[in-house]
């Protein structure tokens, strides 16, 4: 298989260059820092995005509630502006941060706009585009590699996730945590090789009707988006749960067709492979994106050893997002279908 030389995989290939520039951004962010993630006066913080950018506030959200110990949710920011007091609690002192890799989103200013009426509400965001209309109507964060030229999300993906949860560790004072993103960041050029080769190779031996991915914690929006990334690109049939939520009911549609991918996380790694066990049992193949390779993976068909055991699972999050980038743009190549157009996509969705 030979790579096909479209924006899509030159974009996943440059991802670290991204992550380092959203690092190095945040230096010239210092006053959004204290205004807005590490104020303390916001009693709920509110991460909303639609398709790929509600995944990655899911993530967001899950880092922000461990490294802090306040509350904080993710919503589709449709929800928001549609069914606000069915979504939230209006009456308690909210930050909402809309994220979105234009900055043009119709939903995400739509939801921003609605909720102006609000006194005891403060609004900001996260984009690549600093010219913006979202980056024009609250302060932003901009991660400034992360504009892409292709439809599917891959590095504005990464390098937003990555700098929000160095903001929030910077914002905290959370000196464990930005010593562990500082580790990631160094490694994140050497994973992005080894997923890249790791995929391209297990999509040249196989082939399945049914993917399922899996994963737990702040890997559990990552997983949906993993999902949506192989449906983009391929129009495959996809799914992704939580790990455990897997087991009930949802595992009838296994069979000898079905690869199941799992983000394995280490803080529930022997729940997480008791699941994985199991469908292979049911006759899956199983994948199993993990921080260290062992005895008790040795039942894998495949194991992407993308290493950092050491590190939390929050810190260590983007290292999952490579191989299951490059395993959607592989198997799109693989059925001749072409990754930058996608069928029925644009790069933001207008209402």
């Amino acid at each position: 298989m030979s790579n096909v030389n479209t924006h899509t995989y030159n974009e996943i290939c440059a991802q670290s260059e991204a992550l380092q520039a959203a690092w190095e951004q945040l230096n010239n962010q210092q006053d959004w820092l204290k205004q807005y993630i590490g104020n303390t006066e916001f009693e709920q913080v509110l991460f909303i995005g639609s398709g790929s950018s509600w995944y990655q506030a899911m993530t967001m959200a899950a880092v922000y509630r461990a490294w802090t110990g306040r509350p904080a949710t993710a919503h589709p920011s449709s929800d928001l502006f549609l069914f606000r007091n069915q979504t939230v609690t209006t009456a308690l002192n909210t930050l909402l941060v809309g994220v979105s890799r234009s900055g043009e989103s119709h939903e995400v200013i739509l939801a921003l706009e609605s909720v102006q009426d609000l006194t005891n509400w403060a609004t900001c965001g996260i984009t690549c585009y600093a010219d913006s209309k979202l980056a024009r109507m609250t302060e932003c964060l901009v991660s400034p590699l992360g504009q892409e030229k292709s439809t599917v999300m891959t590095k504005s993906l990464s390098s937003m996730t990555f700098m929000m949860l160095a903001a929030i560790a910077q914002a905290y004072g959370h000196h464990q945590a930005l010593q562990q993103l500082e580790t990631v960041l160094q490694s994140n050029a050497a994973i992005v090789t080894l997923a890249d080769n790791a995929a391209r190779k297990w999509v040249e031996s196989n082939s399945f009707t049914k993917t399922i991915y899996l994963g737990m914690g702040s890997m559990y929006g990552l997983a949906l988006e993993a999902c949506l990334k192989l449906k983009e690109m391929t129009y495959t049939w996809t799914e992704a749960y939580g790990t455990l939520e897997f087991r009930h009911g949802p595992k009838s549609i296994v069979d000898a067709d079905t690869q199941v991918i799992l983000l394995l996380s280490e803080q529930a790694r022997h729940y997480e492979l008791k699941v994985a066990k199991e469908m292979k049992q049911y006759g899956a193949t199983i994948v199993l994106v993990a921080a260290q390779e062992s005895e008790d993976t040795q039942f894998a068909d495949y194991v992407i050893n993308i290493g950092h055991a050491e590190l939390m699972d929050e810190a260590r999050s983007v290292l999952y997002l490579p191989f299951v980038q490059y395993n959607g743009y592989y198997t799109a190549v693989a059925r001749g279908l072409n990754p930058d157009d996608p069928r029925n996509l644009t790069q933001f969705v207008s209402l």
